[in-house]
C-alpha cells in the first residue's frame, strides 16, 4: 500500500565523494508531485475521498494521499503525541478526549474550594469558535460554548444541545432535534436558527475560518466561495442539513468548535470586516456553554464563571475558572508547586525525569491521536533554482539526520514513539480497521541514524549532492554551497530543546540552522502566512479518521502552513 522510500546503504559510498549526477527516480518517491504547480491533483483526490461511499476504496485513497504528502518531505514527522499535565490530588472530574480537548465543567474540589485555578497556555489567539485553530483555544471553546454534540469522559460523542437526530436511508439528510428551552448566557433564546447562521458564517470567505473546509462534505459548500450551505432551521428546535456523501464521523463534526453556535446580534454588532473575531476579544460576550468569560486581563489572566442558564448547569459544582496566561513552563511549574494553580497543562522538560522517578501521582500522561512534526515552507527561497525532485531530496536529507530516538528518550521522556509517517499509529481507517497498526511500515526508518550512523549520514549527503550541494573531504558542506536555515518555534522548554537537538543533528554535515523563538500568537500568524523556512508544528486530530489530517493540506485550507498549491 505504501510507497516506501528505500533506505540505501551502499558500502562503496564515500562521505567525501565529489558531486555527481544521480537519476531523479532513484532519489525520490514516484508519488512526488510539484507541491506548488501540481497540487490541484492532491486537492482533487481529497474531494474524491470525501465523496467515496466504498469504504475500502476510500481507505486506499487515503493511503495514496498520505503517499503524496510524504513524498514532498515538506512534512517531517518526529514523534506521535501523548499529553502530560499536573493536577492536584484534591481535584477530580477533569477529562480529555483523544483530541486533546479538556473538559472542566464536571470538576470537583475536595479541598472545599469552588474555584479551579489553572493554566492552559499563554494569551489565546482566538475565542471565536469559527476562527480558532489551536488546542488551547478549543479547550476554552468547549467549556464556554456547546455544540449539538459533545464528548463524555470515555471520549464518546453524546448529545449536547441536541436531543438526537434522524437520518434518511441514503445517509445524506439529517434532521436534528434540539433540547427545549435552550438559552444564551444573556437570557435570550437559543434556537436552530443560531446554528444555521453560525454554520453559514463559518463557511463565508469573509470570516476567513481556517476550518471552513470541514464543511466540504455538506451540500452547497464551494471551497473559497460564498456558498449556499444546505442547512436550515425548520423551526426553533429543528435543524436540517444535507451532505453530499455519507459521513461516519458526523457526530464528531457536530461536537467540533467550528460547528458551535454564536449569537448573531452580538457578533454583527461587535465584529468588523477587518476583524471578524472582534466580538469576543474582550470579556462579556454571550455564550451558551457551562462557563462565561467575565474577566480578561490580556497576557495575564482570564476568568470564567458558571453559566446558570446552561442546559446541564445543575451538574456544575465549580463556580469559577481562573486561568493563568503564560507560556513559560518554568513559571507555570513554580505556580503549581506553590499552590497558585491547581492544574498545569505544561511541565518543564528538565522536571519530567524526577516526576517519573518519584512516581508522582499528580503527574499525568494520557494518549492522544496526533503527530509532532517540523514543516518546510514549500515556497521558501531555500529551494529557489531547485527542481521538484531536488527540493524533495534536500528536505529528505534533513529528515534522515534527525535523531528521533534521542528526542523521544531525552526530551519527551514520556513514552513518545518516533514517527515515520504523518498519520499516527492507532488511528481508525474508516472501514472498521486501523490505518496504521505500528511503526514497522512507513516512509523511512526513524531509527536509522541510531542503528547505522555512517550510512545514514552518507545517504543524506547523497541526497544533498543530488540537490546540487558540494562537500569537502571532511564530509561537510563546502563554502561554495552552504545551507543556512532559520527554524521557527514558540516559547517552551521542550520545543526549544528539540530545536537545539535538530540543530546539532544538521551540523553533522555542515548545515547551519539558527533558532527563532516567538510569542505564541505571532508564531501562529507567521506560520499561517508562510513567513518561515522551517518551523515547529504539531497536529492533534479533530476526530478519529485520517481524512482530518489529510484535508488540512488542500490549497485553500487555513491550516496549510506548508503553502502547498500557492
Amino acid at each position: 500500500m505504501k510507497k516506501v522510500i528505500a533506505f540505501v546503504v551502499a558500502a562503496v559510498m564515500c562521505i567525501g565523494m565529489a558531486s555527481s549526477v544521480f537519476a531523479a527516480e532513484a532519489m525520490v518517491s514516484d508519488a512526488l508531485i510539484d507541491p506548488s504547480a501540481d497540487w490541484a491533483q492532491y486537492d482533487e483526490l481529497i474531494t474524491q475521498i470525501k465523496a467515496e461511499t466504498d469504504m475500502a476504496k476510500r481507505t486506499e485513497m487515503m493511503h495514496e494521499a498520505e503517499d503524496i504528502l510524504m513524498a514532498t518531505y515538506c512534512v517531517i514527522p518526529i514523534y506521535y503525541y501523548n499529553d502530560v499535565y499536573m493536577q492536584k490530588d484534591y481535584v477530580d472530574g477533569i477529562y480529555s478526549n483523544p483530541f486533546a480537548t479538556k473538559f472542566f465543567m464536571y470538576t470537583t474540589m475536595a479541598n472545599g474550594s469552588d474555584t479551579l485555578k489553572l493554566n492552559l497556555s499563554s494569551e489565546p489567539d482566538y475565542l471565536d469558535p469559527a476562527l480558532n485553530s489551536s488546542v488551547d483555544g478549543a479547550c476554552l471553546a468547549a467549556n464556554s460554548f456547546s455544540g449539538l454534540y459533545t464528548y463524555n469522559a470515555d471520549g464518546v460523542t453524546v448529545p449536547a444541545c441536541a436531543e438526537g437526530y434522524e437520518v434518511t436511508e441514503d445517509g445524506l439528510t439529517y434532521t436534528v432535534t434540539l433540547k427545549e428551552g435552550l438559552k444564551w448566557s444573556d437570557g435570550t433564546d437559543l434556537t436552530a436558527a443560531d446554528f444555521e447562521y453560525s454554520w453559514k458564517r463559518a463557511t463565508d470567505p469573509a470570516t476567513a475560518a481556517d476550518y471552513a473546509y470541514m464543511f466540504s462534505g455538506f451540500d452547497g459548500y464551494v471551497e473559497g466561495e460564498t456558498t449556499d450551505l444546505n442547512v436550515k432551521a425548520l423551526d426553533d428546535t429543528t435543524l436540517q442539513f444535507v451532505l453530499t456523501a455519507p459521513c461516519a464521523y458526523i457526530e464528531d463534526l457536530m461536537a467540533f468548535p467550528t460547528f458551535y453556535p454564536v449569537q448573531k446580534a452580538w457578533v454583527e454588532e461587535h465584529a468588523t470586516a477587518e476583524a471578524p473575531g472582534a466580538w469576543c476579544q474582550e470579556a462579556g460576550f454571550p455564550s451558551n456553554g457551562a462557563y462565561v468569560c467575565t474577566g480578561w486581563s490580556h497576557d495575564t489572566s482570564m476568568t470564567y464563571e458558571k453559566n446558570p442558564l446552561w442546559y446541564n448547569a445543575d451538574q456544575v459544582t465549580v463556580e469559577k475558572l481562573e486561568f493563568m496566561l503564560s507560556a513559560d513552563d518554568t513559571a507555570i511549574y513554580a505556580a503549581y508547586n506553590d499552590g497558585s494553580i491547581d492544574f498545569a497543562d505544561s511541565v518543564p522538560t528538565d522536571e519530567i525525569a524526577t516526576l517519573l522517578e518519584e512516581e508522582n501521582p499528580e503527574f499525568h500522561i494520557v494518549d492522544e491521536l496526533g503527530t509532532y512534526y517540523a514543516a518546510f515552507n514549500a515556497k521558501s527561497s531555500l529551494f529557489e533554482g531547485k527542481t521538484t525532485e531536488q527540493a524533495a531530496a534536500m528536505r529528505e536529507a534533513f529528515s534522515l539526520l534527525i535523531d528521533r530516538d534521542y528526542i523521544c528518550e531525552n526530551i519527551g521522556q514520556t513514552g513518545q514513539v518516533a514517527a515515520n509517517a504523518y498519520i499516527p499509529i492507532g488511528m481508525a481507517d474508516g472501514n472498521g480497521g486501523i490505518f496504521k497498526e505500528d511503526t514497522e511500515t512507513g516512509y523511512y526508518d526513524p531509527y536509522a541514524i541510531n542503528d547505522d550512523y555512517d550510512a545514514t549520514v552518507a545517504r543524506a549527503i547523497e541526497l544533498l549532492e543530488f540537490a546540487g550541494y558540494e562537500f569537502g573531504d571532511d564530509g561537510l558542506l563546502s563554502a561554495e554551497t552552504p545551507i543556512s536555515i532559520e527554524y521557527l518555534t514558540n516559547e517552551n522548554s521542550g520545543h526549544i530543546a528539540i530545536a537545539e537537538s535538530m540543530q546539532q543533528d544538521f551540523a553533522a554535515v555542515g548545515i547551519d540552522m539558527s533558532i527563532q523563538v516567538q510569542d505564541w500568537n505571532v508564531f501562529l500568524e507567521e506560520r499561517k502566512n508562510g513567513n518561515f523556512d522551517f518551523a515547529r508544528e504539531g497536529w492533534i486530530a479533530d476526530f478519529n479518521d485520517p481524512i482530518n489530517m489529510l484535508e488540512m493540506w488542500v490549497t485553500a485550507s487555513g491550516n496549510n502552513d506548508c503553502q502547498f498549491g500557492r
